[in-house]
């Protein structure tokens, strides 16, 4: 019972002392004002962007999906993306969902390699195209910004990043006596698949084309929702300054980010002049917003029993059912 309980129990006091430490500077007389101010048609526009973000994910895994293999329909892609998003919101981080979506995607007939490599590979996705679109785009606020050591750190992971995908391509290459390892099989797996959605020009752009989307529709979400208070800040500014607190906010320390996003948001908006009460009341609308958005997927998988299988014929080399998928993934594939 122990065991069970202190995880959460350290995760619910480590959101309250988060929190904590952000309010104890913060007005929270005036930030409360602010968040009440917000205009009702504004919040309402937010909360459709943020059901339009569970599109945008399916999306996206379907991409990898189809990669990999035989793929779900759009509809069914979508509803297991969506109950992985609700319980992104009671378990810690974005890790607890994932693994609902993974399990999901193994019931509905993927094999276990497919369903999970295709969660790995998608998030890997997702977090180059978050990288790239900081990259890209915080030059735009140097002026504003100044000399800040923060900003040379999105290019080096974004350098970082693309060694990581090389190194997940070429992980089958370890000396053959290791291969009677699981482990060693695993990544086996992972550098066949990696090589199948990244080295295809098509999926590739694909994916990152719909990760880099994600980035820009949460942070117009972020500039619909500063709009509706009232703050002087600009859609360039929640480009830059959003991905960051989406990134963070995917650590796995905290309630579904409580926390953790408003620490980050009042030091992002900080760094451009925004004052912490106005940055705190932003990101409670933000955190509500996704939560409202998100609240539909607990019903989907309340009143949804069972989803139709991903295809009746597997690639070569692979079952529906076994989840002994792909053995040469790890035999060379010299092919990709």
């Amino acid at each position: 019972m122990l065991r069970k309980w202190l995880p959460w129990v350290l995760k619910f006091a480590l959101s309250g002392f988060i929190i904590w430490f952000v309010l104890r500077g913060v007005d929270l007389g005036a930030a409360w004002e602010r968040g009440r101010s917000v205009v009702p048609a504004m919040f309402g526009l937010a909360l459709l962007l943020c059901l339009f973000q569970n599109l945008i994910g399916a999306l996206r895994w379907r991409v990898a999906l189809k990669a990999l293999g035989p793929a779900p329909s759009f509809l069914n892609a979508f509803l297991m993306l969506y109950m992985s998003m609700f319980f992104s919101l009671v378990l810690p981080g974005a890790v607890g969902g994932d693994a609902v979506r993974m399990w999901t995607a193994r019931k509905s007939g993927l094999t276990l390699v497919h369903a999970v490599n295709s969660v790995i590979l998608e998030r890997v996705a997702t977090l180059l195209g978050l990288f790239f679109l900081v990259t890209l785009t915080e030059p735009l606020l140097f002026s504003r910004i100044g000399d800040n050591p923060a900003v040379y750190v999105f290019p080096v992971l974004a350098v970082l990043g693309v060694l990581g995908v090389g190194v997940l391509m070429v992980l089958d290459q370890l000396p053959g006596r290791l291969h009677r390892w699981r482990l060693v099989r695993a990544m086996g797996y992972v550098a066949g698949d990696t090589r199948r959605l990244f080295l295809s020009p098509r999926s590739s752009v694909a994916v990152l084309v719909f990760a880099v989307l994600g980035h820009v529709n949460l942070s117009l979400v972020v500039y619909v929702l500063a709009l509706g208070l009232g703050m002087g800040v600009t859609f360039v500014d929640c480009v830059v300054l959003v991905p960051p607190v989406i990134l963070i906010m995917t650590i796995p320390i905290s309630i579904a980010g409580w926390g953790v996003r408003e620490g980050a948001m009042v030091t992002a908006f900080g760094f451009i002049g925004i004052p912490p009460e106005q940055a705190l009341a932003l990101s409670v609308l933000f955190g509500l917003t996704m939560t409202l958005g998100t609240l539909p997927g607990g019903l989907i998988w309340f009143f949804v029993r069972g989803l139709n299988g991903p295809a009746t014929v597997a690639p070569e080399g692979a079952s529906l059912h076994n989840g002994a998928a792909r053995p040469e993934a790890w035999h060379g594939d010299r092919k990709g």
